[in-house]
């Protein structure tokens, strides 16, 4: 079978039933479980090596993207809940606050908190 040069991709298409491209989800609301929106998500991790989303990280707590908190959660904790338009978390606002953050800044993304960020959220590790 002879490799076309000529073949066209549409990049305009972005999602499947079951799949979705980066760029859809980044940006995307998220609620928890009464369905109140607590955040949005800014950006996903994904490990090099597997291609699996580690993290999506969520963000808050600012102004027009100024002051925003970042807090990485377990991609395993989101569901899409699509009469929601969003991913829905099994978990509250406040305990999302009280979970591991980090700040642009930080060279935060160690072997260990990773860890700390999987233990806080009670499930197993995306590494396991």
């Amino acid at each position: 079978m002879a490799y076309d040069d000529n073949r066209t991709q549409d990049a305009s298409v972005k999602e499947t039933h079951d799949l979705i491209a980066s760029d859809k989800v980044e940006g995307t609301k998220v609620y928890d479980p009464r369905g109140e929106h607590i955040g949005s998500i800014e950006r996903l991790l994904i490990e090099k090596r597997s291609g699996k989303v580690s993290y999506a990280v969520l963000s808050f707590g600012g102004f027009l993207g100024i002051g925003d908190e970042h807090y990485p959660l377990p991609w395993s904790k989101l569901s899409y809940d699509e009469s929601l338009g969003g991913y829905q978390v099994d978990v509250s606002k406040e305990q999302v606050e009280g979970a591991p953050k980090y700040d642009n800044d930080d060279d935060y993304w160690t072997p260990e908190n990773g860890r700390r960020v999987y233990d806080y959220y009670g499930v197993a590790p995306y590494w396991i």
